[in-house]
């Protein structure tokens, strides 16, 4: 395939970065400078859940694929930990992905609940905050949280698939080896196993408070079980149909886990929009996932809707709120640009239930979109796909731009909750030059970094002192850290983190890649791009 866009790192500097906005007919804010500490809009602290957090960077979640067979930590996964408090930033959202219960794991190396989790969870945490202390000073303004989850339908525990979904869906039950009617139809949670699963997701939540998490966030994204929930218009009983069914699951949990923990703050990370499965076309790019008419209806998608028409009634601003008040102006309405770029998003149910959360006791909101099985260019904008992936459909700016109108949209309609915004890592260079105004503009409460992190954990503290970006460390949207763990092998930054150079895993690593572009090659899939 021929590229037909720019890698973000030739882009000289903001003038270039927004004359590429312009050309993409997209409008995301971009300034010349970032301010430091402790005048910047970044360095400027703020209220949530009763506690002051003390700036306006988080660390979202990442994994590694590292942990022990029982779901315990290991030193690569506390290292990781370690850097994440290095990082400066004083939001940390969640740390990883920890499985409520065995089943729910995504590998068999993810950290699961178990009879050692507060001991381990607590000393991960006392890890992280003694690494930020010794790059900041103080911990008082640090809010931790950890991310809780049931993998559901991409459950791989034992390494094989084990899926447990909460719908029947033609196109998706395949791609896990539902093939067949009875098999498909066993993998459904019942409405009985959601009841118990909603106590494993308290009891975790308790092994959290226990351990000093500051808070939860009680994972409902990226195709795993509670996103799927939210897509079960086809589904029976208690938890499908309306959206009032179909968030039930999430509210009750909510209320239950109040009432366990009460001094325990709660955040949901939500992927409030969906797109159709993708899968790589004939030149390596990728294409919507072929099927029968039905299969990737409106109701089996989240936030999603048919072709844009002109009807703006969902989209229209509600009250400002989200960052510092007064700074800049925030359009009352969309402009065509950004009713263009969510022509396949439809927020009015997740903006209904992001109220309803919020009714309920969530006091954060990180927006997320899509699933990084089905269309990562959606969820996770990249130059590189990994290497069970696709070259991008659209420029990745315009994946980061969407991400961020949705976020915006969201932020104006609930100014009660800290809104936290993802999918900016792509912006390389030029992260701190749009976080600033996102932030200063009330797109969003704060900034998240997320791949970012495994290669220059240090960002935020470099933009926040003044210094220039360490242009060696930018994550480049590589992949590697996606294409390890789809293969077996621990996540992480094989091309910039000096650690993992180092790992044997790396050699392995090159040759799988090298086995997948043959692969590729000789099934005449284009593989231009693909990462070294």
């Amino acid at each position: 395939m021929s590229r037909t866009w720019p890698q973000v790192k030739k882009l000289g500097d903001p003038d270039a970065l927004r004359a590429r906005l312009a050309e993409l007919d997209v409008d995301l804010p971009v300034d010349d400078e970032v301010q430091p500490a402790p005048d910047g809009v970044l360095a400027s602290p703020f209220e949530v859940a009763g506690r002051t957090v003390g700036n306006r960077f988080a660390v979202l979640p990442m994994e590694g694929w590292d942990a022990t067979a029982d779901g315990r930590p290991t030193e690569l996964l506390r290292r990781r930990w370690r850097r994440f408090g290095e990082s400066g930033a004083k939001l940390v959202w969640g740390g990883e992905a920890v499985a409520v219960r065995h089943d729910g794991r995504a590998n068999p190396n993810q950290l699961c609940i178990g009879p050692h989790s507060v001991d381990d969870l607590a000393g991960l945490r006392a890890e992280l905050v003694a690494a930020h202390e010794r790059t900041t000073g103080r911990s008082d303004d640090l809010f931790v949280g950890l991310q809780l989850t049931h993998s559901g339908r991409w459950a791989r525990p034992d390494g094989q698939p084990a899926p447990r979904t909460a719908l029947r869906h033609p196109v998706l039950d395949a791609r896990v080896g539902l093939d067949d009617e009875a098999a498909a139809a066993a993998a459904v949670l019942d409405d009985d196993e959601l009841a118990v699963l909603t106590e494993d997701f308290v009891t975790a939540a308790q092994v959290a408070a226990d351990a000093g998490f500051d808070f939860v966030d009680l994972k409902a994204c990226h195709g795993y079980l509670a996103h799927e929930l939210l897509a079960a218009a086809n589904r029976s009983g208690a938890h499908g149909g309306d959206l009032a069914a179909r968030a039930r699951f999430h509210l009750d949990l909510v209320a239950a886990v109040r009432e366990r923990c009460p001094d325990l703050a709660i955040g949901v990370r939500l992927s409030v929009y969906d797109v159709v499965p993708y899968r790589p076309g004939p030149d390596g790019v990728g294409v919507p996932e072929p099927a029968a008419p039905d299969a990737v209806s409106e109701p089996l998608r989240f936030g999603g809707r048919p072709p844009w028409t002109s009807d703006r009634s969902v989209l229209e601003a509600g009250p400002g709120g989200g960052g510092p008040a007064g700074e800049r102006s925030v359009p009352e309405r969309l402009s065509d640009t950004d009713a263009a770029l969510l022509a396949s998003v439809d927020l009015a149910e997740p903006s209904t239930l992001v109220g309803w959360l919020a009714d309920a006791g969530v006091s954060m909101l990180c927006v997320t979109a899509g699933s990084p099985y089905l269309n990562p260019h959606v969820q996770r904008p990249a130059f590189f796909p990994p290497s069970d992936g696709y070259q991008p459909p659209e420029d990745p700016l315009v994946g980061v731009a969407r991400m961020q109108v949705a976020t915006r949209e969201l932020a104006r309609r609930h100014p009660q909750l800290t809104m936290v915004g993802s999918g900016l890592s792509y912006l390389q260079d030029f992260f701190g030059n749009v976080a600033q105004p996102l932030v200063a503009d009330g797109w969003m409460s704060v900034a998240g970094l997320g791949r970012m992190v495994l290669s220059y954990p240090e960002l935020p503290v470099d933009l926040l002192a003044g210094r220039p970006v360490a242009r060696r460390k930018v994550c480049r949207t590589f992949s590697d850290c996606t294409t390890a763990p789809r293969n077996g092998l621990v996540s992480g930054c094989y091309p910039l983190d000096e650690h993992y150079k180092e790992l044997p895993e790396r050699v392995e690593l090159a040759a799988v890649k090298k086995r997948h572009r043959a692969e590729r090659a000789a099934s005449g899939i284009g593989d231009e791009g693909a990462s070294s």
